[in-house]
């Protein structure tokens, strides 16, 4: 082999290694910094409130979050799928007029089905589907962490047990999240990729079936 082709030969080597070298800090870049901010939103607010202001502790678990549930494809729901789910959440919010702690476990129930229903892991491993929904959905998955929260935690008398306007406050900011699971997946990626212009609202739904879920608590909840 003459010296020439060698020469070649290692300099193809060192653009090989080169080429992939700058991939993995593109790669590395997108899950840093701003590509973090922009991909979490308001959950990289609270991931830097929950690790005290350490940035680079909470960009840490951020990035192992994408790499654990990045790859997850979420499964588009059958139109009768979705149907069913809007009719639970229409019974749900009609309920909580009549009692507000049944309708906030029916919403909290619904959402772990539904997300399970989506392709994401369990409804039983609350925490493992939270960790994945906040990075897919990480707009209104703080819906989801409230009225759970609600249902499991305040509802068991800590602090005196949640009340009816904060139980309200749950259910309407979980809707946020339903709304947006209960949607098509490509008008939903299409809001995230536009994402800048958004003012924090569910994309509006077009399926026919939007006309029940508005919810203005129009009537007064027993013991409010």
């Amino acid at each position: 082999m003459s010296t020439g082709v060698i020469i070649l030969i290692v300099i193809a080597a060192v653009v090989v290694v080169l080429g992939v070298a700058v991939l993995a800090l593109r790669t590395r870049g997108a899950q840093g910094g701003r590509g973090l901010k922009r991909r979490f939103g308001p959950e990289y607010e609270r991931a830097v409130t929950r690790h005290d202001g350490d940035v680079k502790a909470a960009e840490r678990e951020l990035a192992q979050l994408v790499e654990r549930h990045g790859g997850l494809r979420e499964r588009p729901l059958e139109p009768t799928e979705a149907e069913r789910f809007e009719a639970r959440w229409a019974a749900a919010q009609e309920h909580f007029v009549e009692s507000p702690k049944e309708a906030v476990h029916e919403a909290d129930r619904l959402l772990a089905e539904l997300a399970q229903a989506r392709g994401f892991p369990d409804g039983a491993q609350y925490e493992e589907q939270l960790s994945a929904l906040s990075v897919h959905h990480a707009d209104h998955v703080q819906g989801y962490r409230h009225v759970h929260h609600v249902a499991h935690v305040r509802a068991g008398g800590e602090g005196g047990g949640a009340g009816t306007e904060e139980m309200r406050e749950a259910m309407i900011e979980a809707r946020a999240l339903f709304e947006e699971l209960t949607g098509p997946v490509q008008r939903r990626r299409a809001s995230h990729e536009s994402r800048g212009d958004t003012d924090g609202r569910a994309p509006a739904r077009s399926n026919g079936h939007r006309g029940h879920l508005p919810w203005t608590f129009t009537r007064h909840a027993k013991g409010s």
